[in-house]
């Protein structure tokens, strides 16, 4: 099913989701991980992506950001990140999530074997300054809530440490700008 969600207007601050196929735990090791900062990243530096804040979770992501093709940025990402994966899965010989990658892909996606990530991704714009603050502590406080850590500062995969100590995340922040 094609998603019905849809960036309405270019270049406004958004809080975006997207999810691994069915829910299934890939971002289990750095490496892992690291494809899809890798994606992000690029997409920051050579894309115009301004990025506020994200969290990667072992099954999904959430950024607030910006950008005036953001879904073009995030087709690119989960593009870019799931070839890695899958690269990365067939070289470390794990067959249980290959097949169960291979098994929830969509009919449609005839041009592939498997299929990481879920169609779309879920972007809802931020309004004002207290929707940012509470889309900001969801994300940050994502890792404890799921309890993978006791702080959110503990959490490597997040902005959270940019926000409340000295160290930074492995993905640069943009400063928040005025819509």
């Amino acid at each position: 099913m094609r998603s019905r969600y849809k960036i309405e207007i270019n270049n406004k601050t958004y809080f975006i989701t997207s999810t691994i196929q069915n829910w299934i735990s890939v971002f289990t090791s750095q490496k892992y991980f690291f494809h899809l900062i890798e994606a992000i990243k690029f997409n920051q530096q050579n894309k115009d992506l301004k990025i506020y804040a994200y969290v990667i979770m072992p099954n999904h992501f959430h950024m607030i950001c910006k950008s005036e093709k953001l879904s073009n940025i995030m087709s690119s990402i989960k593009s870019y990140s799931a070839k890695k994966i899958i690269h990365q899965l067939e070289s470390d010989k794990n067959e249980s999530l290959l097949k169960q990658f291979e098994k929830n892909k969509l009919e449609h996606k005839a041009d592939r074997r498997y299929q990481i990530w879920q169609e779309g991704f879920h972007p809802q714009e931020i309004f004002s300054d207290d929707m940012f603050s509470q889309k900001l502590n969801y994300i940050h406080f994502n890792p404890v809530k799921n309890g993978l850590v006791k702080e959110s500062e503990e959490w490597l995969y997040s902005s959270a440490r940019d926000y409340t100590t000295e160290n930074r995340g492995f993905i640069t922040l943009n400063s928040v700008d005025c819509d």
